[in-house]
């Protein structure tokens, strides 16, 4: 019962209008020492989202659910142990990594992606859109791997009402794909830019980016319009008409901007602190997303986490809307042969607390 109770949370989350959701963005940032860095965020404002981490130890053995929110599904053997970050349960994983250094998350995608649809005969390939992650990282090792499994699986909704999601995974070597499934068909495309937001597709939104060569880093110029002289007002005029709203499109314009722009870190800290960063850009106050002030939920932010992950070191840092305090799960120091299955909340105290400054005596 507590599991049903927690799918039909989540299915009625995906079920409410997209302008009152999700806003996942993503970015990626390559350090001097060839550290490999993968940041996002995860909005929702109408209610929390019982965020959690999950311990998956190599040899695990699961199953995905069906339509019907019945075990009945794929099995899911971890042939490689990770650890996740979940939502709603720890099944519903939606940003890991694995042993093997393969990175994978789900971002929402309404309005474009099209499932295929469900067959009772192939329910031992049924995996649900909302386990997709934790079969990748439990299974494959490289993007090569990943393209070649997921056709053969058949990826459903965990509700056939509910919004579509797509899927970035990016590897060890640097190379970085994103899943989009069209009309029933997997659709993948290398993400060299290495940014990813929501709808509409990934190929509409990097085309998407020539509406905006004229920006640059900096200040503009200045110059004379007749015997008008203009200057700027102060620094940043050189990216004047960048976009500030929290839609899709504009936010995959401003991480674009902000990452190919941000200086090179020197080491793999550096890179995860300036992930940090930049997406601290994209915080959305809870309020915002709904009109008329219809605030749903008594929560600190529609931004309820944030993650940094290091590929190259296999360690994922996060904060989230209760402490903004970066903590870190270092893979490589977890026996994923021995360790237990294990899940904790990210947050054992939903309060982040002040800390006096120690005054002279």
């Amino acid at each position: 019962m507590k599991n049903f109770s927690m799918i039909c949370l989540i299915t009625a989350m995906l079920l409410m209008p997209w302008e009152q959701m999700n806003a996942c963005t993503g970015i990626t940032l390559t350090a001097k020492d060839d550290a490999r860095i993968v940041a996002r965020t995860i909005e929702w404002g109408g209610s929390e989202l019982n965020s959690q981490y999950v311990i998956v130890p190599r040899g695990y053995t699961g199953r995905s659910y069906i339509p019907g929110y019945t075990l009945e599904g794929m099995e899911l053997v971890a042939k490689y142990g990770y650890v996740g970050l979940a939502v709603e349960q720890k099944e519903f994983v939606v940003e890991g990594l694995n042993e093997a250094g393969l990175s994978a998350g789900l971002f929402y995608f309404p309005g474009y992606g099209k499932y295929e649809t469900y067959d009772e005969k192939r329910k031992q390939q049924c995996v649900t859109d909302f386990q997709l992650v934790s079969w990748i990282l439990g299974t494959c090792a490289t993007v090569d791997e990943v393209k070649e499994i997921v056709p053969k699986a058949l990826i459903v909704a965990i509700d056939p009402r509910a919004s579509t999601v797509h899927w970035r995974f990016a590897d060890a070597s640097g190379r970085q794909i994103v899943l989009e499934i069209v009309d029933g068909k997997p659709c993948f495309y290398e993400n060299k830019l290495g940014v990813l937001t929501n709808s509409p597709g990934f190929e509409w939104q990097m085309t998407n980016l020539n509406n905006y060569v004229n920006l640059l880093a900096g200040t503009a110029q200045p110059r004379k319009w007749g015997v008008s002289q203009l200057a700027s007002f102060g620094a940043g005029s050189a990216f004047l008409g960048l976009p500030g709203d929290v839609t899709p499109p504009s936010r995959f314009v401003r991480a674009a901007f902000y990452q190919t722009t941000a200086p090179t870190p020197a080491t793999a800290e550096d890179a995860v602190r300036q992930g940090f960063q930049i997406l601290n850009n994209f915080d959305i106050p809870v309020g915002v997303e709904f009109a008329d002030g219809k605030i749903p939920a008594d929560i600190p932010s529609a931004t309820q986490w944030t993650t940094a992950t290091d590929i190259t070191n296999r360690v994922i840092y996060y904060r989230t809307m209760y402490n903004s305090a970066i903590r870190c799960i270092d893979l490589s120091r977890i026996d994923f042969s021995h360790v237990n299955y294990y899940v904790a909340p990210l947050d054992k105290v939903k309060k982040q607390p002040f800390v006096p400054v120690e005054m002279p005596k």
